[in-house]
């Protein structure tokens, strides 16, 4: 353990080390919170390396021209906290100190730059824009570091300020102990550099380092100052220096004097044997507000453990001044890497062991417990890239490298760099300028190592998987090296916290409470009860305990299931579906029961319908608020986030918060699909809650899921590259439909915007892909996302395609906003008619964009549309009403002429409706059924307006007419069809209103328009008509009368010529017709559906088989056909004739349905009989378990006295007990069995007719058992 941490502390070192010559900073404009302001959300950071400074102006608001610069100091080094920013009314004032000089930068505000109040400009200029006509070596603004302060060696630890009189101090931390402080006097003031030494007196060296260095082991003095901070209070500068014997002095430079020493170890519990180390890697670091006063947060990096400690600098009479202890946060074993203090919190950066990111915070004031609060880092790209075995290794590889959240550019041109083997610069690096030469490279690679001429697809592939991933982990390695970290920056006017990275910055964005909740580890999830997921505490301890669920439901799932989930969605395949599959992956590969701890921890909560309810509606952004604001504040919104930088860092805080709540929606509909396997075993509230999560919570996280897939992958697109004079000209288009260009992206909300955006900008390409993943599941703005695609196939040339849909936009006029704000108008006749007027936007833009072909189409459908109108008016607003049904009468008519049904269907009748349908059944009755479908439209449209009783009586009507005058196989197939039509429209109905009226027979049902109502077709009188009586068929006469046509058709589909008489006939007859022809399948279940006797079917089929038993080859072949008709059953045999067939069917017949004692037996038995058949042992063996002493007589009626007498010996044996089983008897006759019973009186006439008929000594041998059995009393 010793050598361990020995190894792990020299590590440490090493890379403290390292970092000496890299670090950062950061400065914050005062007025960066101020909305309206110059320097709102602006800020500068900077990193050094070595001999060199970057410094890099940024602005979330507005995009800085000429914003980075570097500088170089030859033959220097800059110290750490060696870079010092500051503002004063009229410049920003940069200090550098390096190794050897001191310098100063002067640059002017960015208030003096831009004087405007109101700033709307999308560009500026830095204020590093004129930084070149500078000198770094201008005496009025640099100084060299005297030789005689600095023989011992070099500062190693520097801090800079500007004093209230514009002077420039660098205090450095000298290696022979003590603190120099170096100033420039001001800009406008000649003069020359003035030097202060700041050293304890020997006699206080003495009090605080007594003990010799020798004997500390070190060479190091007691007061080397590791770190140094500095504030101006009351005109006066105190130099705060952590110095290496663990003691805190402050310095007061007016004075030269130290004010305040103090041990830190005092702070330290458990320190015995810390004192006798000297310090290595202590940090300071203040901060200042106007109500907590000075603060000092002090970290003391001590062996196995480091804290920090919190003072308060506390000043009493006669500028005494003392520290307040106000709290003691322990820290981690990770590496410090930074720290920074705020007026309230405490921000650490670390790096662990595995070199990874580690960013937390606390409250050192009313955090009791001392736990750290988690900020989710970005974790580093994957370092293998799934490749589906459908895709190309090409495109998945540029989707991954050029997607948000993995490389930088900087990143990516240094791999390719290398790649190429820097034999070219790369000028272009844009995104897609980058994608082309990285594309160019690795292709360029892979076809100048290919040898061989031809070779598979599969090996090119396998080239290709190889050389993308050897450019792959080049970006890799350049990734990981610009996100090393190097500090950490907090504004203390906006709070917006910043990690400052070697490459880049990184920003922390606030993180909602579910999704703190989900990538919290589980350590810290017990901790969370101040998270504000709900308001009852029950609920939120159920909500933690559904979160940790879910977390292991996450860790649960493989690489390759979220990978075939991920797909799932982006092939739009139902997302409960493809959590179905994951969760079978799941339980077939529990090899850690992972399940039975997923169970174990339901069974703890109580209630979790309520706790999947919280979390779903915090996850649901579904809203329909709306901003009003007057015009400065539209304007300054309009300004906020608009550089580059901030539309970059949003959209990445987008993809990331997408991309979370996706795994968090996905696991939560996994463990969802897995409540309802373990039901009421996890569900205290049983049944009810089961049916709500069935019906109600997995049908909303489906939903949510798609949502935020929606969501990443437009967040990861990138925008394509347009031209401003395609952008221009797109824009005109747009003004021809009046739209606006501002984005919201949440599907579900009704507001159209994000799309509207896409098209604005040219973006087709997205927005075609948007819509197509919208698609499936969406139901909001269905209308409106017909018409963007119409737009896309509009750019991309396909003006069919184009027109197709806006005219099924045409539909959703009335319903979407966003197409009623296509066609508002103040025109009130223009508002009375917004199709019209959608119309007349789409020709105006198909004319703009000169296709007249396609203004033309439009314009015949429009005019049509119009023409309805008007004959929608004429009908409403007539006043003679004899008029009105001849209006209504010739628009029927002539919609059915010109095929214009479904408008004839969908025609708004107001009050005209029976009559509409009158005037359609007189049409229908009286014209030809096969010319005109009359019946179907009438049909539809009942359906249209759900009038399902109708419809079905409509349709039967048509049935029974076809049966009656269309005595053909397509006049059947249409019987058929409509009787299915009736059956399904009752289905539809609840049970007790489920029937339809039917005159009864021998009434006049259809009549002919215009039939005398006296006489009848012959010009005689007609007798009187008597009362009709009418039937009500439900839904079993209705089933009845479909199975008897759908028989009829079977019939007439195998056997033609019987079409003429199968469609009027009877439910009997159509019995024997199908025995007729052999389809007994058929023939069986029309007998059981009208509770027919089945023996017709039974002694027909056994005809056939007796016809085929005697049959020639002829016979056997036209067998076939009818057997191919039935169900046959599986053939064990190769050489399987049709006469076995038919034996087999008649078997499977007979057990299929049983009858009362065997009656089909006895008839098959009796037919066989009747032809002189010998029975086949199947079905002797079979009639004689259900029946033996009716077979018995059925031998004796044909004098089979043979066969009667076996029987009757085996079945004497049965009753004795043996094969009793054959017969079907269950108790054998015993010495405590009752009496048995034998046929006496068949066996009688057996015995009478052998003796007259017999004179063998089998006879003999039969009378004398068969008596010796009397005498037994059997």
């Amino acid at each position: 353990n010793i050598f361990k941490d020995e190894e792990k502390k020299i590590l440490q070192v090493k890379y403290l080390l390292e970092k000496l010559l890299k670090f950062a900073g950061a400065f914050h404009y005062e007025e960066s919170g101020k909305l309206l302001s110059v320097t709102s959300n602006r800020f500068i950071h900077w990193s050094t390396s070595g001999d060199s400074v970057q410094l890099v102006e940024q602005s979330l608001d507005t995009n800085l021209l000429n914003n980075w610069v570097r500088l170089r100091f030859n033959h220097c080094s800059v110290l750490p906290g060696g870079v010092s920013i500051q503002e004063t009314l009229n410049n920003v004032v940069i200090l550098i100190c390096t190794n050897q000089s001191v310098h100063r930068l002067l640059l002017p505000h960015p208030t003096r730059m831009y004087r405007s109040e109101l700033v709307t400009e999308l560009h500026m200029q830095s204020i590093f824009t004129d930084v070149g006509k500078l000198s770094l070596q201008d005496s009025a603004h640099s100084a060299v570091i005297p030789s005689q302060v600095g023989q011992a060696g070099s500062p190693h630890s520097c801090s800079s300020w500007i004093s209230h009189q514009g002077e420039a101090h660098y205090a450095l931390a000298s290696p022979a102990g003590g603190i120099m402080v170096v100033t420039l006097l001001p800009h406008d003031t000649p003069g020359s550099v003035s030097v202060v030494e700041l050293k304890q007196s020997s006699m206080m060296s003495r009090l605080s380092g007594w003990m010799p260095s020798a004997i500390r082991g070190d060479q190091s003095p007691a007061d080397l100052v590791l770190s140094l901070a500095v504030r101006e209070l009351e005109e006066d500068s105190f130099i705060f220096a952590l110095c290496q014997d663990h003691r805190l002095r402050m310095w007061s430079l007016r004075e030269q004097a130290c004010l305040l020493e103090a041990d830190m170890l005092e702070y330290l519990p458990s320190c015995k044997g810390v004192r006798r180390l000297s310090g290595q890697g202590h940090r300071l670091r203040l901060a200042f507000s106007s109500t907590t006063g000075l603060c000092l947060g002090v970290y003391l990096a001590v062996p196995q453990r480091g804290q920090f400690t919190v003072l308060q600098l506390v000043a009493t009479d006669n500028n005494r001044y003392s520290l307040e202890h106000i709290s003691s946060l322990l820290s981690t074993q990770e590496t410090l890497v930074d720290f920074t203090l705020t007026s309230s919190d405490v921000w650490a950066l670390w790096v662990d062991e595995s070199n990874i990111t580690v960013v937390k915070y606390i409250n050192f004031e009313h955090n009791t417990a001392g736990q750290w609060n988690q900020v989710f880092v970005q974790p580093p790209p994957e370092e293998e890239v799934q490749i589906g075995v459908d895709l190309d290794p090409r495109e998945t590889y540029l989707e991954v490298l050029f997607s948000p959240l993995r490389f930088t550019a900087s990143a990516i041109v240094k791999a390719l760099q290398i790649y190429r083997r820097g034999s070219e610069r790369i000028s272009d690096v844009s995104w897609e300028g980058l994608k082309k030469e990285v594309t160019q490279a690795v292709e360029t690679e892979l076809q100048s190592s290919v040898t061989e001429f031809e070779f598979s697809q599969e090996e090119y592939r396998q080239l290709q998987v190889e050389f993308w991933s050897r450019f792959y982990s080049c970006c890799l390695q350049y990734q990981e090296a610009q996100s090393t970290p190097l500090g950490l920056t907090v504004s203390q006017h906006t709070g917006m916290a910043c990690l400052l990275r070697k490459g880049f910055v990184s920003f922390l964005l606030p993180c909602f409470a579910v999704d703190h909740l989900y990538l919290s580890y589980e350590q810290y999830l017990f901790s969370e009860e101040e998270t504000p997921v709900a308001e009852d505490p029950e609920v939120s301890r159920d909500v933690l305990q559904l979160v940790q669920c879910l977390r292991l439901v996450s860790d649960a799932v493989s690489p390759e299931m979220a990978y075939e989930m991920e797909k799932a969605l982006d092939y739009m395949q139902s997302p409960e579906r493809a959590a179905e599959l994951v969760l079978e992956n799941m339980l077939c590969n529990d090899s850690d029961n992972v399940i039975v701890d997923i169970q174990n921890k339901l069974q703890d909560i109580r209630n979790p319908t309520a706790a999947m309810m919280v979390l779903l509606r915090e996850m649901d952004l579904e809203t329909d608020s709306e901003l009003g604001q007057g015009l400065n504040t539209r304007i300054s919104l309009s300004q906020l986030y608009g550089s580059s930088s901030a539309v970059s860092l949003v959209c990445q805080a987008i993809c990331h918060v997408a991309m979370t709540r996706a795994l968090f929606c996905r696991d939560l509909l996994i463990l969802q699909k897995l409540y309802l396997r373990f039901g009421d075993n996890v569900f205290l509230g049983g049944g009810a809650q089961l049916l709500q999560l069935q019906q109600d919570l997995i049908p909303r996280s489906s939903h949510l899921l798609s949502s935020y897939h929606l969501l990443k992958h437009i967040s990861q697109n990138l925008a394509s590259s347009v031209p401003m004079d395609t952008i221009d000209a797109n824009l005109q288009h747009l003004t021809v439909l009046e739209l606006s260009d501002c984005p919201a992206v949440w599907p579900s909300n009704p507001g159209f915007l994000f799309p509207e955006c896409l098209m604005a900008n040219c973006q087709f390409t997205q927005l075609q892909e948007y819509v197509r993943l919208i698609g499936p599941w969406c139901q909001v703005n269905i209308g409106s996302c017909r018409f963007m695609l119409g737009q896309c196939y509009l750019a991309n040339g396909e003006g069919q395609k184009a027109l197709q849909c806006f005219q099924e936009a045409a539909t959703e006029v009335e319903k979407e906003e966003f197409l009623m704000k296509l066609t508002g108008s103040e025109d009130e006749e223009s508002a009375s008619s917004p199709r019209l007027q959608y119309y007349n936007k789409v020709l105006r833009l198909l004319e703009d964009v000169g296709l007249p072909e396609l203004v033309i189409q439009l314009s015949s459908l429009a005019v049509t549309e119009a023409v309805n109108q008007w004959k929608h008016l004429t009908l409403t607003q007539n006043p003679d009403s004899s008029m009105q049904l001849d209006c209504l009468r010739q628009l029927v008519v002539v919609l059915c002429e010109r095929s214009q049904l479904q408008d004839l269907v969908q025609f708004p009748y107001v009050n005209l409706h029976d009559e509409v349908v009158s005037i359609i059944e007189s049409r229908a009755r009286g014209l030809d059924l096969l010319t005109h479908n009359y019946y179907e439209l009438l049909y539809a449209f009942h359906i249209v307006r759900h009038n399902y009783r109708k419809a079905g009586t409509v349709m039967f009507e048509f049935g029974m007419r076809l049966g009656r005058e269309v005595r053909t196989r397509v006049g059947l197939q249409k019987q058929v069809n409509c009787y299915l039509a009736a059956l399904t429209c009752l289905r539809l109905i609840r049970p007790e209103y489920a029937w339809i009226v039917q005159p009864a027979a021998g009434a006049t049902v259809y009549e002919r328009p215009g039939a005398s109502p006296k006489r009848n077709s012959d010009g005689e009188f007609s007798s009187e008509p008597g009362q009709r009586q009418v039937d009500i068929l439900e839904l079993d006469d209705l089933e009845k009368q479909y199975i008897l046509s759908r028989c009829r058709l079977t019939l007439v589909q195998h056997h033609p010529p019987s079409a003429a008489i199968a469609g009027s006939s009877s439910a009997p007859e159509l019995v024997s017709l199908l025995v007729q022809v052999g389809l007994f399948d058929s023939a069986l279940s029309l007998s059981r559906t009208f509770s027919l006797n089945l023996t017709p079917v039974f002694e027909g089929l056994t005809f056939k088989c007796v016809k085929l038993q005697f049959g020639g080859e002829e016979s056997q072949n036209e067998a076939w056909s009818w057997l191919a008709a039935n169900q046959l059953t599986v053939v064990n045999t190769k050489e399987s004739s049709a006469t076995d067939e038919a034996w087999r069917l008649l078997a499977s017949y007979l057990d299929r349905y049983p009858s009362a004692n065997g009656q089909h037996h006895r008839y098959v038995i009796n037919k066989l009989l009747s032809h002189g058949v010998p029975l086949p042992d199947w079905l002797v063996k079979s009639y004689k378990r259900v029946d033996a002493p009716s077979l018995l007589r059925l031998l004796l009626n044909f004098d089979l006295l043979d066969a009667a007498a076996e029987l009757v010996l085996e079945y004497v044996d049965a009753v004795l007990g043996r094969g009793h089983q054959y017969f079907g008897i269950e108790k054998p006759l015993c010495a405590t069995s009752p009496p048995a019973w034998l046929p006496y009186t068949s066996i009688d006439q057996l015995l009478q007719a052998l003796n007259e008929t017999q004179t063998h000594s089998s006879v003999r041998w039969f009378t004398s058992v068969f008596l010796v059995g009397r005498e037994w009393n059997l």
